[in-house]
């Protein structure tokens, strides 16, 4: 086993960051919800949670794939919908006062549409709960089905993200054999097509044998078809029955991926140790440009209705 570093170490929420901590998890206790950060062991919990940031992950906690890295339960049929969540996620949002919001999901293969509109429902709800606030929806891959997309696309997230997870070389290693590296491209490129406006993300892990070549040409792929933004981390074992760890990283290799993705056109690259695809650095930078975006339609829409 390959022994963690001194830069993954993990420090506990302290302070205010400790209270607002608590009061996340109070929330999504007292409306039923979970939340990604627990099912994925996410080592940003307390940093995020302590924020006042969250994850929602939608369709319950079973997920129909198995993915060799992935820690979540899974199975051949997933959870019952529950058809409250929407109002559950709304209602949580306004408590919480949020003002960017990420859903996600397990995959749902097992669902006619693999529950894409009880997704863009939930989209909708938080979009009418509280005003102005960006929804980012990290989607799986719907099989690749456009009319799944659509779906999601028409309740209009300001964001959608979908994970390539690894380099193309390592997906039958780390993926469930219903997945891959080209469907993957696909979602990603048929969001674009269907709305160009929405700013798409996906999320590569490192250190499970990958070498920088291969994250370089997985930038180039991710580019190719329009993706606007990227996280890179490091891959960590969250059990003992899922992939091991074949390398640390180092935060110098981190930052080199960064200035290259920069390079290559994308608008926002989070890459470091300790990033995911749900980060709070990368959702920050992402509302601002989603903020001036805004401000300049509706200032376009003004000049038009005065000129009417």
């Amino acid at each position: 086993m390959v022994r963690k570093p001194s830069w993954l170490k993990i420090c506990a929420p302290s302070g205010t960051n400790a209270k607002r901590f608590s009061i996340v998890r109070d929330t999504l206790e007292k409306h039923h919800l979970h939340s990604i950060c627990v099912e994925a062991k996410c080592p940003n919990a307390c940093e995020c949670w302590g924020g006042g940031t969250a994850t929602f992950l939608l369709l319950g906690k079973v997920c129909t794939r198995n993915c060799r890295f992935c820690s979540a339960k899974h199975a051949g049929k997933g959870e019952q919908v529950d058809a409250r969540e929407p109002e559950n996620i709304a209602c949580a949002v306004r408590e919480l006062k949020l003002s960017y919001v990420v859903l996600t999901s397990v995959d749902r293969d097992d669902l006619s549409d693999g529950g894409a509109l009880h997704f863009a429902e939930c989209i909708r709800a938080v979009k009418k709960a509280r005003k102005g606030v960006f929804v980012e929806a990290l989607i799986p891959d719907f099989s690749g089905r456009e009319d799944c997309l659509r779906i999601i696309c028409d309740a209009e997230p300001d964001v959608v993200g979908h994970n390539v997870e690894v380099v193309r070389e390592l997906q039958l290693l780390a993926r469930d054999a219903r997945a891959s590296y080209k469907q993957s491209l696909k979602v990603l490129e048929s969001v674009k097509k269907i709305n160009s406006k929405i700013i798409t993300k996906s999320s590569l892990m490192v250190g499970l044998g990958e070498t920088s070549e291969m994250v370089l040409r997985a930038m180039d792929d991710l580019r190719a078809v329009g993706v606007d933004a990227l996280t890179i981390g490091q891959y960590l074992q969250p059990a003992r029955s899922n992939l091991p760890v074949k390398e640390f990283v180092s935060p110098e290799k981190f930052a080199e991926w960064e200035k290259a993705g920069r390079g290559k056109g994308f608008l926002f690259v989070a890459s470091g140790p300790l990033v995911r695809s749900s980060y709070k650095a990368g959702e920050f930078y992402l509302k601002n440009i989603l903020s001036r975006a805004r401000k300049n339609r509706d200032e376009e829409e003004s000049t038009c209705n005065c000129v009417d």
